[in-house]
């Protein structure tokens, strides 16, 4: 059985980051699904194929784990297998963890809101070994995980449970991560508040003086199931754009002054 410890250290750290250390049976716990299904995708081709340890032990990393999250979040969506597979193959095939959980957090602001119950074990499983108390009060401060009056059964937040899984391991405070989390709610809810503004003003306000034309009516329709998601992706976006520029300008440039 996987220890916390274990969990925690199935990534050895290396000056090139995560290198691939979870075994085929790890990778599956983590993502919450079968090593039969992660061997199937493996041989549709939508997982890449394992780094080759000691004793010709494949090893998987954090980029496979990401993959199965967002094969995870397209079945939610209720695509197919052979579409998931061909959303998939558009994919550059050296696409970093860090790349696939933009296009899942992508995907997953499409899926409407939800939460689902999960038991301590199987909240485990997917974090790859016991949590601790402390574990789960921070996941709860994150709002991934609820408790209910089960004290073994939390009502989780499936869009955020990959996240908040992985912050577990990030050295960061748990008042530093709840802060940035409230500097982006804050400024997401602004940029929300103008854009639906901004919506109301220049685009609803004109279809509703054309409500009686049929093509006005469809249009609008059809822009009110694209907005979401075309909305979101600028975001995500700009908001790359613009914390690499401000990265560049506090640590780069700064340090070369």
């Amino acid at each position: 059985m996987t220890t916390q410890a274990e969990g925690q250290l199935g990534r050895e750290r290396t000056s090139g980051g995560y290198e691939p250390s979870l075994t085929v049976d790890e990778l599956a716990a983590r993502a919450g699904v079968t090593v039969r299904t992660v061997r199937f995708y493996s041989t549709r081709g939508l997982l890449p194929p394992p780094s080759i340890g000691p004793r010709r032990v494949g090893r998987y990393g954090a980029a496979h784990l990401s993959r199965l999250a967002l094969i995870e979040e397209l079945q939610h969506h209720g695509l197919t297998l052979a579409a998931i597979e061909r959303y998939m193959e558009q994919l550059p095939a050296d696409m970093t963890a860090h790349d696939l959980a933009i296009h899942r957090a992508l995907v997953a602001s499409w899926i409407p809101e939800g939460a689902t119950e999960m038991s301590r074990e199987q909240l485990a499983r997917r974090a790859g070994g016991a949590l601790a108390d402390s574990d789960v009060d921070r996941l709860a401060a994150m709002s991934v995980l609820e408790r209910t009056e089960d004290p073994d059964v939390f009502r989780i937040d499936p869009g955020l449970l990959h996240l908040g899984l992985r912050l577990l391991d990030v050295p960061i405070a748990q008042d530093t991560i709840l802060a940035a989390r409230d500097v982006m709610l804050e400024h997401s809810r602004q940029a929300a508040k103008e854009l639906t503004r901004l919506f109301q003003d220049e685009v609803w306000g004109p279809y509703r003086e054309r409500e009686s034309d049929p093509e006005a009516v469809e249009a609008m329709k059809a822009l009110s199931a694209d907005m979401q998601p075309m909305v979101v992706q600028a975001l995500v976006t700009a908001f790359q754009r613009s914390l690499k520029d401000e990265l560049r300008r506090r640590y780069v440039d700064g340090a070369e002054a």
